[in-house]
């Protein structure tokens, strides 16, 4: 179960940030042994494909940062996060073990698991931000960003070395988007 879940966690770091998860396993698989990626995603780990992750991680990590762009980052950002969230759960050796035969027999289990986690951050984030950058004429944007970026960094993390953690994190996040669009509801129009 501890394998589904750090599937989960990468995926759902994914649909904050589409870069962080698959560049951290990358990274994770070349310099140590705490994540093994199966043989068919060992290019994820070759030094040209992490140098353009990181290119296009700090590409996300700048345009996510300014009010507008933001949004118009998040459209485009709709295909990428899921199909990373799905790449990273099925990528990582944890999804390749599973402790469900279940993953096993059933490898398309693990990308449906995955996107359908990163598409559904994804679309928290994507109602979430505009009432933000709303809320704060704009000056919301960097500041929720570096949040979002952190957390994804930290959850992705805590997925590999403490899955139950980051899945206590992850309710968290739920729970605090849940209180914003509440908020929201609540105003009057």
């Amino acid at each position: 179960m501890l394998a589904v879940l750090t599937g989960l966690g990468l995926s759902s770091a994914a649909g904050l940030n589409a870069f962080i998860p698959v560049l951290m396993i990358g990274l994770l698989d070349r310099f140590t042994d705490l994540v093994r990626l199966p043989a068919e995603f060992g290019w994820l780990s070759d030094g040209p494909v992490l140098a353009l992750l990181a290119l296009l991680l700090a590409a996300e990590t700048v345009l996510d940062k300014v009010p507008g762009v933001d949004t118009v980052n998040d459209i485009v950002q709709t295909l990428i996060r899921p199909a990373s969230g799905g790449a990273v759960f099925a990528a990582t050796e944890a999804a390749a073990r599973a402790d469900a035969s279940l993953m096993r027999d059933a490898p398309w289990l693990a990308w449906t698991l995955g996107i359908a986690a990163a598409l559904l951050v994804h679309l928290t984030k994507t109602t979430v931000r505009p009432l933000v950058n709303a809320g704060t004429l704009g000056a919301g944007a960097p500041v929720v960003s570096t949040v979002e970026d952190t957390f994804a960094f930290g959850v992705s993390l805590l997925a590999v070395l403490a899955p139950v953690v980051a899945l206590i994190g992850l309710g968290m996040l739920g729970y605090v988007a849940y209180r914003l669009l509440s908020l929201r509801r609540r105003q009057p129009a």
